[in-house]
């Protein structure tokens, strides 16, 4: 069978071009005019509504999809906005509104915040994610769909 003509399922290798942008025309993320990205549905690289959208689609397919936010990147959580001193973060960093820093999380992998407010001494840092709490269009282009095998899981 040929792989071109798969339909997408769950643990499908799927290459694609992407696009996340909020529903006032930001564009968060796209691979369009660049490298192709490839996933392996189910693996957690994506939102389970993402995934969702992706289902049943064909090679050669182009979809634009308005994602509410408990489809995409949940809603926004104030817990997840913290204030920190500012001597917490490296001497010489240019610190600024807007500045997304990388932090090592407990559990080893790495979390982006976005610098919110800052003064001499504090720093407020939101850890949500960029469009978590609001509508995502995700748009995307099925280039190549592989079916589920345990070569797609390595």
């Amino acid at each position: 069978m040929n792989d071109n003509n798969q339909e997408i399922v769950p643990g499908s290798r799927v290459t694609l071009h992407l696009a996340l942008a909020t529903d006032d025309g930001f564009e968060a993320l796209s691979t369009f005019g660049e490298e192709p990205a490839t996933i392996v549905l189910g693996d957690g690289q994506l939102t389970d509504g993402l995934e969702l959208a992706l289902y049943g689609c064909r090679a050669g397919e182009r979809q634009s999809v308005l994602l509410h936010p408990e489809q995409a990147f949940g809603p926004r959580d104030e817990g997840k906005v913290q204030t920190m001193r500012r001597d917490t973060f490296p001497a010489g960093m240019d610190l600024e509104r807007g500045l997304v820093v990388a932090f090592a999380a407990p559990n080893g992998t790495e979390v982006a915040g976005i610098v919110l407010e800052l003064d001499g001494q504090e720093v407020t840092v939101d850890f949500n994610h960029p469009l978590a709490g609001r509508d995502t269009l995700f748009r995307f282009e099925i280039l190549e769909v592989r079916p589920p095998s345990a070569a797609n899981r390595e």
